[in-house]
């Protein structure tokens, strides 16, 4: 019988990175790593020999972060393209103009403006009309007749 240990290779790397006797902890230094995506296998193998294989898809991006507005993956374009692309680090100093990448506004964010705008102009229509038991109160009725005003005889 064998002591139970792990072997854990990355990408498609015949070396393991790491092999060692179980429990195990390691560290994986992904700034050694090309931005992009990567593999992490690990084979375990128990008392008995059984061997457990666990693969693990991971994306590194140790550079700044890219956000292009213009463009969505697998659209279909045609004619000029028009895009905006900016970069952020968490290095970088704070910028609020850069806070935000800018794009338009969503089509959803215009359709519940729509709504909002809909619902006022009902609501406000619905309260020009006053109710019968209303319409004679003082509140709602025509304005009292004015009194002429008084003549003092000379």
């Amino acid at each position: 019988m064998s002591k139970p240990h792990v072997r854990v290779y990355l990408d498609d790397d015949l070396q393991p990175v790491a092999d060692h006797e179980l429990p195990t902890a390691l560290t994986l230094d992904t700034r050694k790593l090309a931005d992009g995506p990567h593999r992490l296998i690990i084979r375990a193998e128990d008392h008995s020999g059984a061997e457990g294989v666990e693969e693990i898809p991971f994306h590194v991006q140790n550079g700044p972060g890219i956000i292009v507005s213009g463009l969505r993956p697998g659209s279909t374009r045609r004619g000029e393209l028009r895009l905006t692309v900016d970069a952020f680090s968490t290095d970088d100093p704070f910028d609020p103009r850069r806070a935000e990448a800018r794009s338009s506004i969503p089509v959803w964010v215009w359709v519940m403006c729509l709504f909002v705008v809909a619902w006022a102009v009902f609501y406000a229509g619905r309260m020009w009309d006053v109710p019968a038991q209303y319409r004679d109160t003082p509140t709602y009725g025509p304005p009292p007749a004015q009194a002429a005003p008084a003549t003092t005889p000379r």
